[in-house]
């Protein structure tokens, strides 16, 4: 204990000598090149203190042994991490349309996705359903259209396509229809 604390002192006192006016002038050091910098990043981070005195009930292993603890070393990692953000579909779509006997209604609506595709012709937009029968009759009468690759960011050429004289009961019909990013097929 007596030894961490002269230690601790010399440090201190040590650090004393440096704040005389001459601190804002470099220190010259002996024997260094000046033409090797070291790559030190802009921000140090803070690094964790290592324990002066070693606690011996957290360094008994299982077997009962005390590891005594020879060396302190701090260590500095750099990390480097690749992220990959998958393409997904960011916009929800509510098309509302009105069908009047045997017309045909052809509505349009676009898709919006997080990023703009990395790749050109490699995703494709899939469906739960691209043929619906809206009113259940059996016929099918409403159609969804996409074009077949995602190439940008805001995807414009999608329309819904509904054939007023396949539909053979009046009224409101609501569908839901799931749409997903496929990858490269």
């Amino acid at each position: 204990m007596r030894r961490v604390i002269i230690f601790l002192i010399g440090i201190h006192m040590y650090t004393l000598g440096f704040s005389n006016e001459n601190s804002n002038k470099p220190l010259e050091r002996p024997g260094i090149n000046e033409n090797i910098k070291p790559n030190f990043p802009s921000e140090i981070p803070l690094i964790p203190l290592v324990p002066a005195l070693p606690n011996t009930t957290e360094n008994i292993d299982e077997e009962g042994n005390i590891r005594n603890l020879e060396k302190n070393f701090t260590v500095m990692i750099e990390a480097k991490v690749n992220v990959f953000i998958p393409l997904e579909i960011v916009s929800d779509i509510n098309i509302d349309a009105t069908v009047y006997g045997n017309q045909i209604v052809e509505v349009p609506f676009e898709i919006e996705l997080n990023k703009e595709p990395e790749k050109k012709n490699y995703y494709k937009l899939k469906y739960s359903e691209t043929e619906i029968d809206i009113d259940s009759d059996g016929k099918i009468d409403t159609y969804i259209y996409s074009p077949e690759f995602i190439n940008a960011r805001y995807i414009k050429d999608n329309y819904v396509k509904i054939y007023g004289d396949k539909i053979s009961r009046e009224g409101d019909y609501t569908k839901k229809v799931y749409i997903t990013v496929e990858a490269g097929i």
